[in-house]
């Protein structure tokens, strides 16, 4: 059996007049996240944790922003083709350990409920993936909320037969 380590990392900057997608999930807030998709930091942490773990590079190379088919595009539909392509290299996710860097809103409560939906778009049990928060007690453009971030560390295994 082999194992692969991959980590990724998104930032997008907060804006008034757009939502706020997280782990799959719209969150009630006053900002939301500018992007070329629907600006889910913390789902493209994972796909580019899950790309660089099966050494695939990183989501601007598969879901790039110059293509106008995926402006506004639900970012779980960007997850399920990850996977896609993880598996199409004989790879299955051991588990997956993620951090959000908000500083508002306070998101504690919808974690469940994200890591239900990221478990049926994955296929995976969902005490395999981790979604923790955390604020930079105003520190920085997450203490400004400017913006938001997301850390992603996976573990993707693949027979050798």
């Amino acid at each position: 059996m082999k194992t692969r380590i991959g980590f990724g990392y998104d930032v997008h900057k907060l804006e008034a007049g757009y939502q706020l997608w997280l782990g799959g999930i719209r969150i009630e807030h006053t900002k939301g996240s500018v992007g070329h998709s629907d600006g889910d930091v913390l789902i493209h942490a994972i796909c580019d944790g899950l790309l660089g773990a099966a050494n695939l590079r990183d989501i601007g190379i598969h879901f790039p922003d110059t293509d106008q088919s995926l402006k506004g595009i639900d970012s779980k539909i960007l997850l399920k083709k990850t996977i896609e392509l993880i598996k199409n290299k004989g790879f299955s996710i051991g588990n997956i350990d993620t951090t959000i860097c908000l500083q508002k809103p306070k998101i504690k409560d919808q974690i469940p409920n994200m890591q239900q939906v990221l478990a049926n778009v994955m296929e995976i049990p969902v005490e395999d993936i981790s979604i923790k928060a955390t604020t930079t007690e105003n520190l920085g453009f997450v203490g400004r909320e400017e913006g938001i971030a997301a850390y992603a560390v996976v573990l993707l295994s693949k027979d050798n037969h």
